[in-house]
């Protein structure tokens, strides 16, 4: 049966697995649905029309399920979807997502949100992602698997963080991150995530080759346009490098560096 502190609130309408376990002063809203094996410790907020999979856990005065921070928000039904084996530590706050942004803020699987980690309205996130603390992600930012951001982390609406990147301490993300790199500062691309790649089983000849197309491609002394001209995509070239500069040919066709933008409809 599930473990409901008695000094918890929870909405009847509310779905639980029977197994879920639920600690002193954590509320549970009525549309709210929760998988098998999830644990809530203390003082956890879960509103809205959410559904979480299995085994995540949420520490003391998480919030999930708020409504959007957005002026043109009007109550629509908007949701919130998390996968499974998910961490959301201290303060961390996900919002619900927006009828024109897709309607829907989406968690993937096995990601670690450390304390006061904020995913605004219609955020997509990947897998095995971490974000330490203090992240900020504002809404429609789009996340792939395996991203690394380090604390106090800003990133601006729209922007797409390419997988297997790691973005610096303190970076201010205006730009779309190109997977595979290191960015930190202002959008700056310091160098492929080589280490990390590594971790992940990438061969080594392919952490060879996104190293030298970096090499190419952001030559300090050169257009990031005539290291571009030196590749041609449809000549056998390497799978991973072939990802790197589509990703880049995408965001340099986009006014401010940000492929969403140029795919919205206003």
């Amino acid at each position: 049966m599930c473990r409901i502190s008695p000094l918890a609130s929870v909405d009847p309408s509310a779905e639980l697995a029977a197994d879920v376990e639920v600690g002193p002063f954590c509320l549970i809203g009525p549309h709210v649905k929760i998988g098998p094996g999830c644990k809530l410790l203390s003082h956890v907020v879960i509103v809205g029309h959410t559904t979480i999979g299995p085994n995540n856990e949420f520490h003391p005065n998480a919030v999930i399920g708020g409504p959007p921070q957005d002026r043109k928000f009007r109550g629509a039904h908007t949701r919130i979807e998390i996968g499974e084996n998910n961490i959301f530590r201290e303060a961390v706050t996900v919002h619900l997502g927006t009828e024109k942004g897709g309607g829907v803020t989406r968690i993937g699987n096995g990601n670690f949100l450390m304390v006061n980690t904020h995913l605004a309205h219609d955020v997509q996130i990947g897998n095995n992602c971490l974000f330490a603390n203090n992240c900020m992600l504002a809404g429609h930012v789009i996340c792939g698997d395996n991203v690394n951001m380090m604390g106090a982390c800003g990133v601006h609406h729209l922007v797409t963080i390419g997988e297997f990147s790691y973005l610096g301490g303190a970076s201010r993300i205006h730009h779309d991150v190109p997977p595979f790199c290191k960015v930190d500062g202002n959008d700056k691309v310091r160098l492929i995530n080589s280490k990390g790649l590594r971790i992940n089983g990438f061969a080594e000849q392919d952490v060879e080759a996104l190293e030298e197309a970096h090499r190419q491609l952001f030559h300090r002394d050169r257009p990031f346009a005539v290291g571009r001209a030196q590749f041609d995509l449809s000549n056998g070239i390497n799978p991973y490098v072939k990802r790197l500069i589509d990703f880049l040919d995408r965001r340099s066709a986009s006014r401010h560096g940000r492929a969403q933008e140029s795919m919205r409809v206003h």
